[in-house]
C-alpha cells in the first residue's frame, strides 16, 4: 500500500477518535480531514470537494426545506390532534404515537417531526396522566425506524445512494428500493416497542407544574372565523395545557371565572392564561387561537413574515412607566404587541390592557425583527431575549401536505428524479407561503450538511488510494469468502461506528470499503449498500448516536443508562431482523 493509502487510513482513525471523544463537532473534524487530504495532494481538490455537488447532499438540503414547510404550516400539529385522543393505557398511548410517526418519518426528515411532537406529547402526557418517560423514547425510536421505509426517509439513505451512484454509475436504487427491507424490520421494531417498553421504561413524572420560576399572564383571542368557535374548553384542548392553565374568559364586557371544562367558546373571546414564557409558543400553535389585541391596538398579523416573539424587561428610564399597556400603545411606539406580563416572577392579575407598567416588569412581545437590534441601543428595556418563535400558518397546512404528496408521487413514478422533485417541492413551499423566506436558513441544518459533504473527501480518498481495497481484502479473508458473514461484519461495523460518531459519516466512510468487498468477493453490491443504510439508522443504545435520541432525553427525564437498558436489546433485535430479511430477499442463506 502506498504512503497515500497509509495516510488516509491514519486520517480515518484520527477522525473516528476525534468524533468519538465528543470534544470536537463532527463537521469541524471532517472539514479538517478534507483540507489535509486536498492540501497534501493525496486527492485532487475536485475529489475533496465532490460532496458539495453530490446529488444526495443537495437532495437532503431540499428535503430539509420541504420538511420545514410541513412543520411551519402546522401540518404535523393537525395530525397530532386528530390521532392522539384519550388512550386507555400506556401501551395504547405508545401505539397512537409510533405508527403515525413512523409513517411520517418515511417521507419527512425525522428531526423536525420529533421537534414538533415533543411539546405536543409532553402536554398530552399531563392530560392523560402518563409519565413523559413512557413515551419520549418510543417517539424517537419510531422516527428512526420510519426513516428506513424509503430512500428519502433519512439523510443517510440519500447520501449513501448518492455516493453509490458516483462511485459505480448504478442508478437502479429507487425511492422504495429499501422498503422491502425497511418495512418488515420497522414493523418488528414497532411491535417490540408496544409489547416490551411499557414494562421496562422508567416512570418519571414532572416534578412541578411549571419548569420556570417566572409566571406570566398570557392573553389570546378566539378567532371569530376559526374552528374553535362552538367547541368546549376541553374539546378545544385548552383544559390541560403543558405549563399553562386557563384563568378566565372575557366575553362581551363580562368575565367567566373558574372556567368549567364544558364552557363553549365564542368568537372574539379573550382567554387569560397563567404560565411560562416558552409556553406561549405552544398555545399559539393551536389553530383558531390568535394574539389578543385591543381595538385601538391592531395585531401585527399583516407583518407575519417578519414577526417573532421577544422577552423584554422594562427599564426604569422607559417612557411607558406608570402607563397602562393599553395607553402605552406599544404597536405605534415600539412596533410590538404585548402578549404577556410578569412582575417579581409572578403573574399580574387582571385584564392585560389595564395593567399599569412598573420598572422591572418582564413583557412577552410579538415584535418585528428590527425591535431587537433597535432596543439594544435604546433605554426602554434592560434585557432583550429573542425567542425566535413563529406561529404556524394553519391555513397552509393542507397545501403543504399536497406539495409533499406531489414530491413523493413524482419520484415514485419516475416523472422526476428525487433531487428534482425535492427541489421543486422546496420551491413550491416558499412560493405558496407554506415556508417564509426568513425561515429557510433555520430549516437547513448546516452542521449536518457540512459533515456529509466533507465526509465525501475521506470516502473518495479511501477509494482512490486503494486503502478501501486493502481493508476489504482483509475482511474478505477474515470471513472466509462467506457472503452472509461478510454482510454481518459490515452491518456490525457500521452499527458500532454509528453509536460513537455520526451516522452519516459512518455510512460515507464505509461505502467505498463495501464496494471493494463486493468487488473482491464478486457478489452483488445492492444488499450490502442497503445493509449500510439500515445499520446507520439503527442507533438506539445511546443518546449520542442519533439526534432524535438526544432531543427526547431532557423532556423524558432520561439517564444514559435508560438508553442502554432498552436500546442495546433494540439494536440486537433490529440488527438480527435486518440481516434475516436481507438474506431472504437476496437469497444469501
Amino acid at each position: 500500500m502506498t504512503w497515500q493509502g497509509c495516510a488516509t487510513i491514519a486520517l480515518a482513525l484520527f477522525a473516528l477518535a476525534a468524533m468519538a471523544s465528543g470534544r470536537y463537532a463532527p463537521h469541524w473534524v471532517m472539514l479538517a480531514v478534507m483540507i489535509v487530504l486536498s492540501a497534501s495532494g493525496i486527492i485532487s481538490p475536485e475529489a475533496a470537494l465532490a460532496g458539495f455537488s453530490n446529488t444526495g447532499v443537495m437532495t437532503v438540503a431540499a428535503l430539509f426545506v420541504v420538511a420545514a414547510g410541513i412543520h411551519n404550516s402546522g401540518g404535523v400539529d393537525v395530525l397530532v390532534h386528530r390521532f392522539l385522543g384519550r388512550p386507555a393505557s400506556t401501551r395504547s398511548a405508545q401505539a397512537r404515537i409510533i405508527f403515525p410517526v413512523a409513517l411520517l418519518s418515511g417521507f419527512l426528515n425525522n428531526t423536525p417531526v420529533v421537534a414538533t411532537l415533543i411539546p405536543a406529547i409532553h402536554a398530552w402526557c399531563r392530560r392523560i396522566g402518563i409519565a413523559p418517560s413512557k413515551l419520549m423514547i418510543p417517539l424517537s425510536y419510531a422516527a428512526i425506524l420510519g426513516g428506513t421505509l424509503t430512500l428519502m426517509g433519512t439523510s443517510t439513505n440519500l447520501v449513501v445512494n448518492g455516493l453509490y451512484r458516483d462511485l459505480t454509475g448504478d442508478t437502479s436504487l429507487s425511492l422504495f428500493s429499501i422498503t422491502a427491507i425497511g418495512l418488515p424490520v420497522a414493523l418488528i421494531g414497532l411491535v417490540a416497542i408496544i409489547w416490551v417498553f411499557p414494562r421496562v421504561l422508567p416512570e418519571r413524572q414532572d416534578a412541578q407544574k411549571f419548569g420556570s420560576l417566572r409566571e406570566f399572564t398570557l392573553e389570546v383571542r378566539v378567532n371569530p372565523t376559526g374552528p374553535l368557535v362552538g367547541k368546549t374548553v376541553d374539546s378545544a384542548g385548552l383544559r390541560n395545557l403543558d405549563r399553562l392553565y386557563l384563568v378566565e374568559i372575557e366575553r362581551q364586557g363580562s368575565v367567566v371565572t373558574a372556567v368549567p371544562s364544558e364552557e363553549r367558546l365564542m368568537g372574539g373571546d379573550r382567554l387569560v392564561f397563567a404560565g411560562e414564557t416558552q409556553a406561549i409558543s405552544d398555545l399559539l400553535r393551536i389553530q383558531g387561537i390568535v394574539p389578543s389585541t385591543h381595538d385601538d391596538e391592531p395585531s401585527l398579523d399583516q407583518h407575519r413574515a417578519e414577526r417573532r416573539l421577544v422577552e423584554a424587561a422594562l427599564s426604569p428610564r422607559s417612557d411607558v412607566i406608570g402607563q397602562t399597556i393599553r395607553d402605552a400603545r406599544f404597536r405605534d411606539r415600539f412596533g410590538a404587541v404585548v402578549l404577556a406580563v410578569a412582575r417579581h416572577g409572578k403573574r399580574v392579575q387582571g385584564n392585560l390592557g389595564n395593567i399599569r407598567l412598573q420598572a422591572g416588569d418582564v413583557l412577552l412581545l410579538e415584535a418585528r425583527p428590527a425591535f431587537v437590534s433597535r432596543q439594544h441601543y435604546a433605554q426602554d428595556f434592560l434585557l432583550i431575549n429573542d425567542l425566535e418563535t413563529e406561529r404556524p400558518r394553519h391555513d397552509k397546512a393542507g397545501l403543504a401536505w399536497v406539495i409533499l404528496a406531489v414530491v413523493v408521487l413524482s419520484a415514485t413514478f419516475g416523472l422526476l428524479s428525487i433531487l428534482n422533485a425535492a427541489l421543486l417541492g422546496a420551491s413550491a413551499m416558499i412560493a405558496t407561503g407554506c415556508l417564509r423566506v426568513s425561515q429557510i436558513q433555520k430549516s437547513l441544518d448546516a452542521p449536518v450538511l457540512l459533515t456529509i459533504a466533507a465526509s465525501f473527501a475521506l470516502g473518495n480518498a479511501l477509494q482512490i488510494t486503494g486503502a478501501a481495497g486493502v481493508i476489504a481484502q482483509w475482511l474478505v479473508s477474515l470471513s472466509g469468502g462467506d457472503t452472509l458473514l461478510m454482510l454481518i461484519m459490515v452491518y456490525f461495523t457500521v452499527s458500532v461506528l454509528t453509536e460513537i460518531i455520526t451516522n452519516n459519516a459512518a455510512a460515507v466512510v464505509m461505502v467505498p470499503i463495501v464496494l471493494s468487498i463486493t468487488s473482491a468477493a464478486n457478489v452483488a453490491a445492492e444488499p450490502f449498500i442497503i445493509g449500510v443504510m439500515m445499520a446507520a439508522s439503527a442507533s438506539f443504545a445511546t443518546p449520542l448516536g442519533y439526534q432524535t435520541n438526544l432531543m427526547v432525553m431532557g423532556p423524558g427525564g432520561y439517564r444514559f443508562s435508560d438508553y442502554l437498558k432498552v436500546g442495546l436489546p433494540m439494536n440486537m433485535l433490529i440488527g438480527a431482523s435486518t440481516l434475516v430479511v436481507i438474506s431472504l430477499r437476496y437469497g444469501l442463506f
